[in-house]
């Protein structure tokens, strides 16, 4: 049964060989997602009109930033309920940093609920509803995000205010 839970990984685990299309494509596995795959294909190129431009480029030769985005929208071809981000902006230069937590905040206001892994405390804590911090491997702090990048020790520790 589909849970409606789709991971986009670190390092994005594209298909390199085959084109953006083909790779979106691969992301439209379930029933249900095969059956609203026009749809879906235009959506995504909506959202990131860059892959639209480059849908028949071999995605291996796309630069991280649009190898990124390419793996969002293999995601969200399964039309996801929970769409889980592991470290997203993981070598991305900043102003692409910038362009792809856009994304995402776009993706969350049209009704599709993230969870996002991210080292980029600031950003991450900016865009999130309701924010964790781990430690070691354990819950430090948790709040509404606004309020977590007012905390003293998260400023020291992560921020260095």
């Amino acid at each position: 049964m589909d849970a409606g839970i789709i991971q986009i990984p670190e390092g994005r685990l594209l298909f390199p060989d085959m084109s953006v299309e083909e790779n979106l494509e691969m992301g439209a596995y379930s029933p249900q997602a095969r059956i609203h795959r026009k749809q879906s294909m235009e959506k995504v190129y909506a959202i990131l009109p860059r892959l639209k431009e480059r849908r028949n480029q071999r995605a291996g030769s796309l630069s991280g930033g649009e190898q990124q985005m390419c793996a969002i929208g293999r995601g969200l071809m399964a039309l996801p309920r929970l769409l889980i981000f592991d470290e997203p902006s993981l070598g991305l230069a900043p102003i692409i940093v910038e362009e792809m937590f856009d994304t995402i905040r776009t993706i969350n206001h049209e009704g599709t609920t993230i969870l996002l892994v991210e080292q980029n405390v600031q950003f991450a804590l900016e865009m999130a509803h309701h924010g964790f911090v781990l430690e070691n491997g354990h819950v430090t702090l948790k709040g509404k995000g606004s309020e977590l990048l007012q905390n003293e020790h998260l400023k020291k520790a992560y921020l260095g205010i």
